[in-house]
């Protein structure tokens, strides 16, 4: 009895060290982020040196090892374009530790050459080893005081190589550095250039917000050098922010310039368009201000007669539409009928029989509202008559035409 108390104390204690050592010793766990393989800094036989030793190459040694890069990037090229894509990226991963001891500029050129390649080819961790790369550089650049010129030339350089690897908010953070410079510098070409460029970006990822005031900035700079295409560029760009975040009196402000300019240079061509977004501003704000709808109503009324002497009759028929939904929402029944009167000819002249159906729909139903019921039934029927050309909603019509009917009994 003992001796098996024995052997069973002396089977736990030996369970016991086991499960502490297992406990001690836990199995190593697969490396989920593995090292940027651009941070490598094993000896490389293209180099007079270890990559540990930080004396800088000389120049001649740079002049040596700048053609054996464009070799490996040339071989790295044609592994991809043979369909090893792999084999590709471990070559231009290569180059680009190499292209480093060539100075930032020439690394971030390379950076970005390689980053516009792997964001092509759909690989995310190659364009994320690139991208905190790049980081690396514009941490290590924000920290050193160098020339202007070089700075400008790093900073562009950067905001390029983030505009490759589609890092939007990084790119615009390098090219604010620029701005600051060139702003000092009083460069009105470089200024316009890095503010296109920034307005842009904003514009590509949605950023309405911060591109408004980019844009009023190049307006204002156009204007003051009188460069009436790009103040007519930058008004339109304006137009469309403001109409996507909804502030109808900024957009109104920009829509009037634009019609001004238009107008003096006779280009009524565009009028139409412009003041039918004018009145829907003025909706929009007479919600607030009902005295602002008159101006919605003149803006409408100015957009149909322009298109009709222009003979943009489908422009015409658009802006009375709006003029007659307008009209309705206001009682004004009468108004309402005239313009849909003056519809039908519009839609005619336009040859748009289905937008002549609907017309005469809407004439009926008005003059339903005013149980006037031989004067709806009429235009009901000239509406089958269409609704029967177009084989399109004959049963609405006839339904329409049956309950008018019944209604003048």
């Amino acid at each position: 009895m003992l001796r098996r108390l024995i052997v069973i104390v002396t089977a736990a204690i030996v369970f016991s060290s086991s499960l502490t050592l297992a406990q001690t010793k836990k199995p190593k766990l697969p490396d989920r982020f593995p090292p940027n393989p651009l941070e490598i800094t094993t000896p490389d036989p293209l180099l007079p040196r270890s990559p540990k030793d930080k004396q800088p190459l000389t120049l001649q040694e740079q002049q040596k090892l700048q053609p054996a890069l464009d070799a490996l990037n040339q071989e790295a090229a044609a592994k991809l374009q043979a369909g090893d894509q792999v084999a590709a990226f471990e070559i231009w991963n290569r180059e680009l530790r190499l292209r480093r001891f060539l100075g930032s500029l020439a690394e971030v050129q390379a950076l970005s050459r390689v980053g516009a390649i792997a964001w092509k080819q759909n690989d995310g961790q190659e364009v994320q080893y690139i991208t905190q790369r790049l980081q690396a550089i514009q941490k290590q650049a924000q920290s050193k005081k160098t020339t202007a010129q070089v700075d400008l030339e790093l900073w562009r350089s950067l905001g390029q190589a983030y505009q490759n690897v589609r890092s939007p908010k990084l790119a615009v953070e390098a090219y604010d550095q620029v701005l600051l410079v060139v702003r000092e510098q009083k460069n009105t070409t470089a200024l316009v250039e890095n503010l296109r460029i920034i307005g842009e970006l904003h514009l590509s990822w949605f950023d309405y917000p911060k591109a408004a005031p980019v844009y009023e900035e190049l307006l204002a700079l156009a204007t003051s050098q009188n460069e009436r295409v790009n103040e007519v560029t930058y008004l339109q760009r304006l137009a469309y922010i403001y109409e996507q975040t909804r502030q109808p009196q900024q957009s109104l402000n920009v829509l009037n310039r634009l019609v001004e300019i238009y107008v003096n240079e006779n280009n009524l061509i565009e009028i139409p368009e412009l003041k039918l977004a004018i009145a829907s501003n003025y909706e929009s704000l007479a919600k607030e201000n009902p005295n602002l709808l008159l101006e919605a109503f003149n803006n409408y009324q100015e957009a149909y007669t322009t298109a009709w002497q222009l003979k943009e009759y489908t422009r015409a028929g658009e802006a009375l539409q709006k003029l007659i939904a307008l009209y309705r929402s206001q009682g004004q029944t009468d108004e309402a009928l005239q313009a849909s009167q003056i519809l039908v000819e519009t839609e005619s002249q336009a040859a748009n029989f289905y937008g002549m159906m609907q017309a005469y729909d809407q004439i009926g139903q008005l003059y339903l509202e005013r149980k006037e019921f031989p004067q709806a039934l009429t235009a009901f029927k000239r509406g089958l008559e269409l609704a029967q050309q177009l084989k399109h909603e004959e049963a609405y019509f006839t339904g329409q035409i049956e309950k008018v009917s019944k209604a003048n009994l």
